[in-house]
């Protein structure tokens, strides 16, 4: 008997509000950010060329996955196919930021050229993820999990979880609510009245006692801080409707980065940022196929990956600076009865949004405290997912892969700025180690150790945390290879190798001269005592297989 698979069900709907809502919050992050990387929400750049290429990547990767769902429902006469979720990286997206844009806007000042190479980075990682369609199977089986999840974990704990944590705190009456309903709705899993999603009733709370919390203010003049909390602005809302809405067709920016292209020496710097990147939303979209195949939904891994990587690729031709991926959770959406129709929902009703500009007057309507506590989530959950699907032995590996990241969530916090908060005596950090046999450090903390340890870290967390699972396992020449990638990177600059300018740090690659005036550290030592590291993993696994009755892991 030949099943019917609709264009539409009631319980898309409630697919629809969840990933509605995630994506709602990753657009009203890019504004928030974008607008300490000199882009504000009113200037043109936003409205006219970074939501407008956002709106194309979503709708483009929406519409096909909602179609691939149709076409696997057809092939298998089945009628509960459950599309896979899609919208932007939100990891991505916080760490092209931090990583990328602002860096380039502390040092330029120009909000224009940090969305420039913001674009590179989409580029970049678009274009990994689509040539990664052809051999993401065999990297994977190539890399430890737990080298893969501890690096997205590190990045998870220090820039997302905790990044939004303090913002919770910081404005407490107004998220801590949201928050305690995103851990009900995600750690007790309890369902809200008439199969309201959690998400959105985080943020109807948030956004009324926000605007309760204002209207205290204002009938109580003088009211505490602490009550009446970052006022919403009234007037700003008003003037936002009546702006209205006003249409924004997407532009193609080819050209500006064709030309930003020709111009190497001005992005190599962030290859160490863009390739790992690029390398780990394989990674993630290829885990995410699997966990859709294991509910039931076999989709095709080649073209949802591609297209994956099309989207992302879409969006940067089209000035946006921020890679889309497939989403975790595809599980969730078809246990809540969500087909295909929720996708393509989202792509149309996001899209509106973004060329309409109307993302503005929403973020003027709502607090962005009000929906962090899901952002918050989701890097709690990347956390503990590097713990809960890799074998037990190797949690060690997956801890030790999260001190990289943590130490540049550390070095962010010296070098930010003004440097102001790291250095005391009006002294810069390149003064402070330029004078400084090595030993300068802030609060108990080596500033050379920190600064070393922050360069290239991504990769630092995957090669740390792959060497510790195949010495766990007992693989030592496998471990010895990791050590010589690590020895390469070093060397080539890839990875430790930092040239400060006041207080502002850049990579230092082998082939690249010192930059006028500035201190630099290459990382030869270090990428020594990897070698160092590889001879001696040779040499014990070498003993171990003379030594038959050494003991083994299990026996340890």
């Amino acid at each position: 008997m030949s099943q019917h698979y609709p264009v539409f069900v009631k319980r898309d709907l409630d697919g629809f509000f969840g990933l509605f809502i995630d994506n709602l919050v990753q657009l009203l992050l890019i504004v928030f950010l974008c607008s300490g990387c000199g882009i504000p929400a009113d200037s043109e750049l936003l409205l006219n060329y970074i939501l407008p290429g956002a709106a194309l990547s979503i709708l483009v990767g929406n519409l096909f996955y909602a179609w691939q769902a149709h076409r696997l429902a057809r092939r298998e006469n089945r009628a509960d196919v459950t599309a896979l979720p899609y919208g932007i990286n939100t990891t991505s997206l916080i760490v092209f930021v931090v990583f990328v844009m602002q860096p380039v806007y502390d040092e330029t000042g120009s909000g224009e050229r940090a969305w420039q190479m913001g674009l590179i980075a989409c580029l970049g990682s678009g274009l990994i993820e689509l040539l990664g369609s052809l051999v993401a199977e065999r990297f994977r089986r190539h890399t430890p999990r737990a080298a893969l999840l501890s690096t997205l974990a590190g990045i998870a704990v220090a820039f997302i979880a905790m990044m939004f944590a303090l913002q919770i705190y910081h404005r407490p009456l107004v998220a801590m609510l949201p928050l305690a309903v995103i851990l009900v709705t995600y750690f007790a899993r309890i369902r809200f009245p008439l199969g309201l999603p959690g998400g959105l009733v985080a943020v109807a709370l948030g956004t009324l006692t926000a605007w309760l919390l204002t209207g205290i203010g204002a009938a109580w003049p003088g009211t505490p801080g602490w009550i009446a909390g970052e006022a919403m602005s009234a007037t700003k809302l008003a003037s936002a409707v009546d702006a209205g809405a006003s249409f924004h067709a997407p532009r193609f920016v080819g050209d500006s980065l064709w030309a930003l292209l020709s111009e190497p020496s001005q992005w190599l710097r962030h290859l160490s940022v863009i390739v790992p990147m690029g390398l780990f939303n394989v990674i993630g979209s290829l885990q995410n196929i699997e966990s859709a195949d294991a509910g039931g939904d076999r989709f095709d891994t080649g073209p949802s990956l591609a297209v994956n990587g099309l989207g992302t690729i879409t969006a940067a031709l089209f000035g946006s600076c921020f890679p889309t991926t497939i989403y975790i959770g595809h599980p969730g959406w078809k246990g809540l009865g969500a087909r295909a129709g929720y996708s393509t929902l989202n792509g149309l009703v996001i899209s509106i949004i973004c060329l309409t500009g109307t993302v503005t007057l929403i973020g003027q309507a709502i607090p962005i405290d009000a929906g962090i506590a899901i952002v918050m989530w989701i890097g709690i959950v990347i956390t503990a997912q590097a713990f809960q699907t890799t074998p037990k032995a190797h949690a060690p590996a997956v801890a030790i892969g999260l001190f990289p990241a943590i130490a540049a969530w550390g070095a962010t916090l010296l070098t930010g700025g003004s440097g102001a908060f790291a250095v005391a005596g009006g002294s810069t950090l390149q003064e402070l180690l330029a004078g400084d046999s090595g030993s300068a450090s802030v609060s108990g903390f080596l500033v050379h150790g920190l600064l070393a340890m922050e360069r290239g870290y991504i990769i630092t967390c995957m090669v740390l945390a792959a060497l510790s699972v195949c010495l766990i396992e007992r693989k030592f020449l496998a471990a010895a290879t990791w050590a010589l990638v690590a020895a390469a990177s070093a060397a080539g600059g890839l990875t430790h190798a930092y040239q400060l300018q006041g207080n502002n740090i850049d990579s230092l690659f082998a082939f690249a001269p010192l930059s006028d005036g500035a201190h630099g550290f290459r990382a030869h030592g270090i990428a020594i005592g990897y070698l160092l590291s590889a001879a001696c993993f040779v040499l014990v696994g070498l003993y171990h297989s003379r030594v038959p009755s050494a003991s083994s892991p299990d026996e340890d």
